[in-house]
């Protein structure tokens, strides 16, 4: 495995600066946005594709510090119910891909995103709930008129460009934000579609982050290294479908941590037990979204905690059998 960092974080940073700092930090992998909503502070596609000058100098850079791309990220909603918002997201996502291409890269990081509940709809409308009955027509809607067909377009698109992996995050809000979703748009377009596995918005779900791994298998193809922390006071009061402000933490049923701030040295050393079992060796990529530290404490406290957890030389021979 490799230690991995979303350089989002390091936005005030230009790009040679964050790859220094990090490799002085002992990172291996760099994830880059895109586009979206990482934003492009680091990699901008506009500068860089049909420019393979350019190209060869952002390489020589991440070669420079020792480092490899782990994933470009453009996390968006290409199915946004008003089209304006939609195409702007689709056009980050090619982009995303067509530089992936021109980079010899294989791995494009985003969300499933979220329609509306019909054609004449302006916002997103994620489902949680079977009742009223209204909910299930919606939920056939969004998956069978836009979803399945949107992605099936999508997965060709970036498979005649080189992409075999687009890895979604499963995350509340979007249609895929579990693995029952996952597995629901994998079977029906094809394995080009994975995860980029993120425990923090599965810890508030009540999910088991080592259950999930064990279900998803080889359809896991990249990893977010982000904590949870569920509120022992206001979850049991409240449960946890929260709409407050990430900032009212006190108030919060849950809050993003950076990892061993939400769950301890075992959870983790499950987690990454699990990913080995199942096939992943790749990289863990750090996801900084701590309100409670400065985005330097949380990652390098993250950055500590994670070379304690990971393993990084491969298994090898078992001598003793």
């Amino acid at each position: 495995m490799k230690l991995g960092v979303f350089t989002v974080l390091l936005g005030d940073k230009s790009l040679e600066e964050a790859l220094k700092y990090l490799s002085n930090s002992g990172v291996q992998a760099v994830e880059l946005g895109t586009g979206g909503f990482p934003g492009t502070a680091h990699v901008n596609p506009d500068d860089l594709l049909d420019n393979p000058a350019k190209i060869n100098e952002l390489k020589d850079l991440i070669n420079k510090y020792n480092m490899e791309i782990s994933a470009l990220s453009c996390h968006g909603n290409a199915v946004h119910p008003q089209k304006e918002v939609a195409a702007k997201f689709q056009k980050d996502f090619e982009k995303t891909v067509l530089l992936a291409e021109q980079m010899g890269l294989h791995r494009v990081n985003t969300f499933s995103g979220c329609p509306g509940d019909s054609e004449g709809s302006k916002y997103p409308n994620w489902v949680v709930c079977p009742w009223p009955d209204d909910f299930l027509t919606i939920l056939d809607y969004q998956w069978n008129e836009v979803l399945i067909p949107y992605w099936e377009k999508a997965v060709k698109f970036a498979n005649d460009h080189g992409v075999n992996q687009i890895c979604l995050e499963m995350h509340p809000g979007f249609c895929v934000y579990n693995p029952e979703t996952l597995l629901k748009l994998r079977d029906a377009v094809g394995d080009t579609i994975g995860a980029n596995f993120d425990p923090s918005h599965l810890f508030w779900q009540g999910i088991d982050p080592v259950a999930a791994i064990r279900k998803l298998g080889p359809a896991i193809y990249h990893f977010h290294a982000k904590d949870t922390k569920i509120d022992p006071i206001n979850a049991p009061i409240n449960g946890v479908l929260d709409t407050k402000h990430y900032g009212d933490e006190i108030n919060r049923s849950w809050i993003f941590r950076s990892v061993g701030y939400g769950h301890d040295y075992q959870v983790w050393k499950d987690i990454v037990s699990n990913l080995r079992m199942v096939g992943y060796d790749y990289v863990l990529s750090i996801e900084h979204e701590d309100s409670l530290m400065t985005p330097n404490e949380g990652l390098q406290k993250a950055i500590a905690f994670l070379k304690d957890v990971m393993t990084f030389e491969d298994k090898g021979a078992m001598w003793w059998a």
